[in-house]
């Protein structure tokens, strides 16, 4: 049945309907995207939009009856453009093109019920648009690639449905360089093909297609774009060969922008051409060729990745270190999706070629390579190295669409896995609002991880956002009392009845039926840190002091009681639903006890982390390399370096391997690897600890031993770029490159000393005792283009 529409109240001189924040608390009212300023070249080519966020009311906009500006329910600023449900309504906005290109046209949107359009119409005539699902939450809707001459008249409009339509921030952006027919599923269309060549069924990545190439000299595919913009970006292809010679390039203007010398490999694997910067009116082609006595080549779901124009770059004396970050750098970064690039929704191995195809949205792969979507516990382990590489528009995206899902519907849960939308549920982990997989830790992890995006980016909305809000508040209050019953405390539940019921834990191998986990009441605890941190970040010291005395609580209660008294295999890690008590190894319901700093340091915690380095090589080690990813994190936290990096080449060194689910592809392609590695190396090597609203950034030194110094450039912090060196554990130097801000630079030395020198002053230092470690520690304000070098004495 269809729901009610929302009653009105009177508003600005018109009736208007009451929001759905007002219905439904956890509406997702999402802040506007955070994304790079565009180049003046790019600025202006795009056509004039005035008003897009209607913060000047009806300007530049025109009304049909039935429509207006209210200010009840705006997915940012303090306006919006409504609908009245019922259909011949329309807002509308005609801009002229200043230039012929292509554009991608998006809004954030909500509705009432079906039936609604968003439409975009060149010169009179429908040139594409979007039917509007019934969504009460605001998404992001997009019609790419606009194609329009000098002069053309651009409309832009909105028109109504069956129920109500919310709409908000407008945006016009150039399209990015999308491949035609990357999965060959429609024959190869747009693709150029030389003898020897063709498209095949019999052995596809995905879908039901696949173009091939001959053993020999000369045979070629390939498909010539045009830049419509200035950019950089990384193409990507899943590529098997039966022999080695084989190449995989990317041409600008007929140059070669960037090789991959294709190795015999008769699996699929991912390769990439990383990092090809691009002006409009750039020729673009992406071509593969054989070779005499190279083999067959097979092709398949060719990709093109946006990044930012620089990336960060690390050096080192030990060079496995940089080696190591620049394949993780360029390997995360041709996860990110063209924002207006069209794919496949509900992909996975049952149904390789999906359900249907979509718009993509800015976001990057979390989650199985041959899955169409971004999971929750990866996106989580996953945002601190997208925000390395600057994607902090795609962290926020992701985010902010998973926190719309956690309705009273789901029981505040959020959904396990999103479709590259933003905004469908990936069908595999979803059947109904009651049968969906999900898991405890993830509702927890993903407002730790809000709280992490904004420390490395600033942005408010972080803060601000009223969805994002609500989530939080959510999460760490009627989510955990709505799954506390089997043993009362505070602590949130599963079900103990498996995933698609509510899984207390992430580790899915093992028998226990448990009601509460070590690695979801870690989880919990860091969520309520977290919100005590947002909360001050919204200026409301009370809430905060709440947040962190009910996080202290809760860590008490886990060192004194829940924990037990043992460690090793004699500490618990969680709670059966008939309340017994559960010990030995776990995985992840026991490194993430250590992991997420429940755990009180000291020897306890030590002869802990001692278990969880044995076992994870032991007979019960994990079988799969995602797994594994955690350990790194777990082990620096105790500025247990040596080990910490032992982990770190032990996943980096078998990227190679296939990975346990054969679909997957080689472990190094699985996304979670190589975002993890970068964000091992800034926050774990190098101790990179962000506080972009404060204009703060701490440092620590983090090398292990053999490391004389390691040193890192162009990372972005705020709107700023830094550049750090640790020489061993006794020295560091920090630039502020560029931005316009001063950041106060908390600069740690390990051990106790009574002074450190400030560039060469002696000044008395501070201490400070961080999870077990001791540091000394200096304040040093550095101004934008300053440099700062602290020195134990």
């Amino acid at each position: 049945m269809r729901p009610a529409r929302p009653a009105r109240t009177a508003r600005s001189g018109r009736p208007a309907r009451t929001t759905l924040l007002a219905a439904l608390s956890t509406a997702a009212v999402l802040a506007p995207l955070t994304v790079a300023v565009p180049t003046a070249d790019a600025s202006a080519a795009l056509p004039k939009l005035t008003n897009a966020g209607f913060e000047q009311g009806s300007a530049a906009w025109h009304f049909t009856d039935g429509t207006g500006v209210a200010t009840n329910n705006p997915h940012s600023g303090s306006k919006l453009v409504y609908l009245d449900d019922g259909t011949g309504k329309k807002v509308w906005q005609t801009v002229s093109a200043r230039k012929g290109g292509s554009y991608d046209v998006s809004a954030w949107i909500a509705t009432g019920w079906t039936g609604g359009r968003f439409t975009v119409r060149v010169n009179g005539a429908v040139a594409g648009g979007v039917d509007l699902p019934y969504r009460a939450a605001y998404a992001r809707y997009t019609v790419p690639r606009i194609a329009a001459k000098a002069g053309d008249r651009i409309e832009i409009a909105f028109e109504s449905g069956d129920g109500w339509i919310n709409a908000d921030d407008v945006s016009l952006a150039l399209s990015g360089p999308a491949v035609t027919d990357p999965g060959f599923e429609q024959g190869g269309g747009g693709w150029q093909f030389t003898d020897g060549t063709g498209v095949a069924t019999n052995n596809p990545h995905s879908g039901s297609k696949l173009v091939y190439l001959d053993d020999g000299a000369g045979p070629k595919v390939s498909q010539t774009l045009t830049a419509n913009g200035p950019g950089t970006y990384s193409f990507s292809a899943w590529i098997a060969t039966g022999g080695p010679g084989g190449t995989f390039t990317v041409r600008v203007n007929g140059t070669a922008a960037g090789t991959v010398a294709l190795p015999a490999a008769p699996k699929y694997a991912r390769y990439t051409v990383p990092r090809v910067a691009l002006k409009a009116g750039d020729r673009v082609e992406i071509a593969f060729a054989s070779a005499a006595g190279a083999g067959w080549v097979n092709v398949d779901d060719v990709m093109v990745s946006p990044l930012p124009a620089t990336r960060p770059k690390v050096a080192s004396s030990d060079p496995k270190i940089a080696e190591l970050f620049a394949w993780a750098a360029d390997k995360a970064g041709s996860w990110a999706q063209l924002p207006g690039a069209t794919g496949p929704v509900n992909a996975d191995e049952r149904q390789t070629g999906g359900t249907g195809s979509t718009t993509y949205e800015a976001s990057y792969w979390a989650g199985y390579a041959h899955r169409s979507a971004f999971y929750g516990r990866d996106t989580a382990h996953q945002v601190d190295g997208a925000a390395v590489l600057g994607l902090d528009a795609e962290n926020r995206d992701m985010l902010g669409a998973f926190a719309a899902t956690a309705t009273e519907e789901h029981a505040y849960y959020p959904v396990w896995a999103l479709n590259f939308d933003d905004r469908t549920n990936l069908s595999i982990d979803y059947r109904s609002p009651s049968v969906f997989v999900r898991e405890v830790p993830s509702t927890f992890e993903l407002v730790e991880k809000a709280d992490k995006a904004y420390r490395w980016s600033g942005d408010a909305s972080y803060v601000n956002d009223p969805a994002l809000w609500a989530y939080y508040q959510h999460a760490t209050n009627e989510f955990i009392a709505l799954h506390d019953s089997a043993k009362p405390n505070g602590v949130a539940e599963g079900t103990g009845k498996g995933i698609f019921s509510g899984a207390a834990s992430y580790d899915e191998s093992g028998d226990d039926r448990f009601a509460e986990a070590g690695d979801s009441i870690g989880s919990q605890y860091q969520a309520l840190l977290a919100v005590a941190d947002l909360a001050a970040g919204r200026g409301d010291s009370a809430l905060a002091a709440r947040y962190r005395q009910r996080a202290a609580d809760l860590k008490t209660y886990f060192n004194t009681t829940w924990s037990g008294t043992g460690t090793g295999a004699d500490m618990v890690r969680g709670y059966s639903t008939s309340g017994t008590p559960i010990t030995g190894w776990g995985r992840e319901n026991s490194w993430f006890m250590p992991l997420k700093k429940i755990v009180d340091a000291g020897p306890r915690n030590d002869a802990y982390l001692d278990y969880i380095d044995e076992q994870s090589q032991g007979d019960e080690r994990p079988s799969n390399i995602e797994a594994y990813t955690y350990l790194p994190d777990t082990f620096f936290a105790y500025n247990r370096n040596d080990t910490a990096w032992k982990w770190m080449q032990y996943v980096y060194d078998r990227r190679d391997e296939r990975h346990i689910v054969t679909k997957q592809g080689p472990n190094g392609d699985y996304p979670e690897v190589s975002f993890t590695l970068l964000s091992q190396t800034v926050q774990g090597l190098l101790g990179v600890d962000p506080d972009a609203p404060a204009h703060t950034l701490a440092t620590a030194s983090h090398l292990p031993t053999g490391t004389d110094w390691l040193g890192i450039d162009d990372l972005a912090v705020g709107r700023n770029t830094f550049a750090l060196r640790h020489d061993g554990a006794t020295a560091s130097t920090l630039t502020n490159k560029t931005g316009a801000d001063t950041y106060t630079w908390e600069a740690r030395i390990p051990g106790t000393h009574a002074t450190l020198t400030v560039d060469g002053t002696p000044r008395p230092a501070a201490t400070k005792t961080v999870d077990g470690t001791v540091y000394s520690y200096v304040t040093v304000p550095v101004a934008p283009g300053a440099t700062a070098t602290v020195r134990a004495s």
